[in-house]
């Protein structure tokens, strides 16, 4: 493996070896212990580029840009037997029935059975379906586009937003647009990637329509209250024109206060810290859908969005040794940038089947620093210390996919080109004995990566028997990963891809779906370059040889209606992981993140919906949920085997929802215990948490002069912010404890108010 080379800072901040702080990077051989280095043979790129696969991606994005397309399709050319028009691209067969409805037997819920509820959007009424959970789609963080992986459709067609999560989308549908919901069997759909339930929602067009939510918090410690959160969006038709615009604050404001305990080996006292924690954050953004029906199977598509984030975050902390000294800390964290995105898709016959065309634009800035200094009583001089971060990440995408029938089914043909790109400027300063911070080398923080990629997948989807669907794919990906600094370096990467599944319904009520999966992991390019964390006195080195992980996952959902009591889903997954990315050990100390040979994860979730009237409790719900995880990875340091770093492994939800009959008012109460699991470093583990019980209860009156009110109080069992670490001398696996931290702070009581209406 290639040597990158690292320098360390020894900072004395008082008295004890506690205070010892160390930063940077060593400059010694990087040798990532049980890595796993493919693709070490460059390719010829002259012949990628000059393919006509490559041609005809590159060209993806121009076409479906020209045509002002977006990638969230949302509206549409198939009339409904309701007023108005559906909107989306619902698919019909030869005799011009709706495909998504006639493929295995769905359960429809029509809005009659939302009606208790009293919905204002589809996601409220998303929420309310029996023994269904949403997952996936939108958030940025997956792998260019690809298959579908959200259990969301709008008339057939999924969300393929970057930026925004199918809960935002589904947010801006007004619930009297919504004719119906199919939960239906993604296998039985011709519609690649989609496995086990899946949620159809039918939106008919309209005239112009506007919601609103407001949403804040009061909380009893330090904390500020949060007054300006919520959402304001008009959407509406005219003519084949769709449209959507909205404005939204997503509006947090944290905090703890509490003490923090460091004791030495023998587990006497060395230091008390009492700390007032606060933090704020806020992103403005603004956002766009148009849509256009051009007929005869054209449509068109644009969204877009701009959005400024502003964070800000000061622990004031009281630091007491043990000999007297007492030492104020201001420990800070800020940042704030602008990111943006533009996508887009074209979708028009060709041939014997229907050609989409995708493209996407995407750039979030990146600019924050964190401050510490320690300034003792005694009026002995201040230390302290300053690391800066500024550049972006953004991504390029360009993709087609074609669908056609042949061989009694459904064919797509998909290819797809991605431009991922980081760029980033480090800077590492301490306090000099005049106050002022004088800047450190720090070159290894500082570079960018840059990957090329490129995928093909053929899929193939079939109605076998009226209880049987298949769905298979094949398909593979290149990938070529530049590096730029200190450490600069480029590898290039072949990975098949590909996947199998199968739904079978025995009788109606029961779907069961088993999915085989060959994935291909997304790397965090922040990996490639060296980093600091002032407070735990943490590096991580850069590593330049980091490959994307590649896994086999089966699935295998079970999704059980109970009649009139409700419904249950088990999900179990179970994922064999190659070249498994955590922290691992470098020669001549230090640590970075690297690849692990292997790995294992198994996951299982228990998902019911229990309707109390069969108990003589009408208008009652009881939803439950619990999930189990356990994962097995060679510890890189110790070489035993150990769980995850720092994953969730049990959670448990319980929600009771009582909307009383006769009446407008709604109350409930929720329960929510999860267990998180130890974090490990070289010469450290960690576990960083809150609860881990959280109790909560609410009141909602549904028409208050229009308006739907909601009041909640949180945190009632008294979940409080815990972080525990013990430190050793040298590596974990010695067992020298230099010292332990126990970290024990208030969240408090929360309560919290929404308002939301229409107009």
């Amino acid at each position: 493996m290639r040597n990158t080379c690292c320098r360390r800072l020894l900072s004395q901040r008082s008295r004890t070896a506690i205070h010892r702080f160390r930063i940077g990077i060593c400059r010694t051989g990087l040798h990532i212990l049980h890595g796993k280095h493919e693709g070490e043979a460059q390719e010829d790129s002259q012949t990628i580029a000059t393919s006509p696969a490559r041609l005809l991606l590159l060209a993806a994005p121009v076409v479906s840009c020209a045509a002002l397309a977006l990638a969230a399709p949302v509206h549409a050319h198939a009339a409904d037997d309701t007023d108005g028009q559906i909107s989306g691209n619902v698919r019909t067969d030869e005799e011009g029935n709706e495909k998504l409805s006639a493929t295995m037997d769905g359960r429809t819920f029509e809005p009659s059975y939302f009606e208790q509820f009293a919905p204002r959007n589809a996601l409220d009424m998303v929420d309310r379906l029996p023994g269904f959970q949403i997952s996936g789609g939108g958030g940025g963080g997956g792998r260019g586009f690809g298959q579908a992986d959200e259990n969301v459709l709008v008339n057939g067609s999924r969300l393929t937003s970057k930026s925004d999560s199918v809960r935002d989308q589904l947010r801006r549908i007004p619930a009297s647009k919504v004719v119906r919901i199919e939960l239906l069997d993604g296998t039985a759909l011709d519609i690649p990637g989609l496995v086990g339930l899946v949620a159809n929602v039918v939106v008919r067009s309209g005239g112009l329509t506007g919601q609103f939510l407001w949403e804040g918090a009061v909380r009893t410690t330090e904390v500020d209250p949060e007054w300006y959160g919520g959402e304001i969006s008009i959407s509406g038709t005219s003519g084949a024109l769709g449209y959507t615009f909205a404005l939204e604050n997503n509006n947090n404001r944290f905090g703890a206060t509490g003490p923090t305990i460091f004791r030495d080996a023998s587990g006497a006292q060395i230091l008390r810290e009492d700390t007032v924690f606060v933090g704020a954050f806020d992103v403005p953004r603004v956002s766009g859908a148009l849509s256009y029906d051009f007929g005869g199977g054209t449509t068109a598509n644009l969204n877009g969005y701009f959005a400024r984030s502003f964070f800000d975050r000061v622990r004031n902390e009281t630091r007491t040794f043990a000999d007297g000294t007492v030492v104020d800390r201001f420990n800070a964290r800020d940042g704030g940038s602008p990111e943006y995105e533009i996508s887009g898709d074209f979708s028009f016959p060709l041939g014997p089947g229907q050609l989409k065309l995708i493209g996407l634009e995407a750039w979030d800035e990146e600019v924050s620093s964190s401050t510490l200094i320690d300034t003792p009583r005694d009026g002995t001089p201040a230390t302290g210390s300053r690391f800066a971060v500024g550049g972006g990440d953004g991504e390029r995408i360009g993709r087609f996919e074609y669908n056609w029938p042949m061989l009694g089914g459904e064919f797509q043909l998909a290819g797809e080109a991605a431009f991922n790109r980081l760029e980033r400027i480090s800077s590492l300063f301490e306090l000099d004995a005049n106050g002022e911070f004088v800047e450190i080398p720090f070159p290894e923080g500082t570079g960018g990566v840059t990957e090329d990629r490129y995928e093909a997948i053929l899929s193939y989807s079939r109605q076998l028997t009226s209880s049987l669907a298949l769905q298979a794919s094949v398909g593979g990906e290149y990938s070529k990963i530049r590096q730029t600094g200190s450490a600069a370096n480029s590898r290039s990467f072949r990975r098949p891809k590909g996947s199998a599944s199968l739904a079978w319904q025995p009788e109606d009520g029961l779907d069961i779906s088993l999915a085989l999966e060959r994935r291909v992991g997304q790397l965090d390019f922040e990996d490639f370059l060296a980093s600091v964390t002032l407070e735990q006195d943490n590096e991580n080195a850069g590593n330049n040889e980091l490959v994307p992980s590649q896994t086999w996952e089966v699935t295998l959902e079970v999704a059980k209606t109970l009649g009139e009591w409700g419904s249950t889903t088990f999900v179990a997954e179970q994922r064999w992981i190659e070249d498994y990315t955590d922290l691992v050990p470098l020669a001549g100390g230090g640590e970075a993140r690297g690849n692990i040979d292997e790995a294992r994860r198994t996951e299982l979730e228990w998902t019911t919906t229990l309707r109390l009237a069969q108990l003589g409790w009408k208008g009652a719900q009881l939803d439950l949920r619990l999930e189990y995880e356990e994962g097995e990875v060679l510890d890189p340091l110790t070489g035993a085997l150990r769980d995850f770093s720092g994953r969730a492994d049990r959670e448990l939800e319980i929600d009771l929802r009582h909307d009383v009959p006769g009446t407008d008012f709604a109350w409930g109460a929720s329960l929510n215990y999860n267990r998180i699991r130890p974090r490990f470093r070289f010469s450290e583990v960690s576990r960083d948490y809150e609860g881990p019980v959280f109790a909560d209860l609410f009141i909602e009156h549904k028409d208050v002069f229009g308006l739907t009110v909601n009041l909640t109080a949180a945190n009632l069992l008294g979940g409080r912010r815990y972080f525990d670490r013990t430190v050793f001398d040298g590596p974990r696996s010695d067992g020298l404890i230099l010292f332990s931290e126990e970290q024990d702070e208030r969240l408090g009581p929360i309560f919290r108010f929404s308002v939301a209406g229409s107009f």
